[in-house]
C-alpha cells in the first residue's frame, strides 16, 4: 500500500470511521480507504485518489472485506478503475464466511 501522511488519512477516518478514534481507524488503511470509496462526497474521493492512485484503490478493492461495498460501488469502481469493461468482468463481490 502506498503511503499517505497519516495525518491526512486521520483527517478521512475521523469523518469516515466514527465508530473508532482516528489512530485506532488508521491501523487499518486499506478499510478507512475502502471506506472513502463506498460513502465519501465527491471532493473527498477525488481528494483521497490524487493523495494515494488509483492502484491503490485497487489494492483496497482487492482486499475489501465482505460488506464494505454494496454492489453498485462495487460495479462503478471495476469500470472506475478500469478492471472491468462490462458487467462479465466484474468478479464476485467478497462473501462472508462463518467457520
Amino acid at each position: 500500500m502506498n503511503r499517505m501522511d497519516p495525518a491526512d488519512l486521520k483527517s478521512f477516518a475521523r469523518k469516515y470511521i466514527w465508530w473508532k478514534s482516528p489512530d485506532e481507524a488508521v491501523l487499518h488503511p486499506v478499510r478507512v480507504i475502502s471506506q472513502v470509496m463506498e460513502i465519501g462526497d465527491f471532493d473527498d474521493v477525488k481528494r483521497l485518489n490524487e493523495l494515494v492512485g488509483d492502484a491503490v484503490f485497487v489494492e483496497a478493492l482487492q482486499q475489501a472485506d465482505a460488506g464494505t461495498f454494496r454492489p453498485r460501488s462495487w460495479h462503478y469502481w471495476h469500470y472506475r478503475l478500469g478492471l472491468a469493461h462490462d458487467s462479465s468482468q466484474i468478479p464476485p463481490m467478497p462473501l462472508r464466511k462463518v467457520e
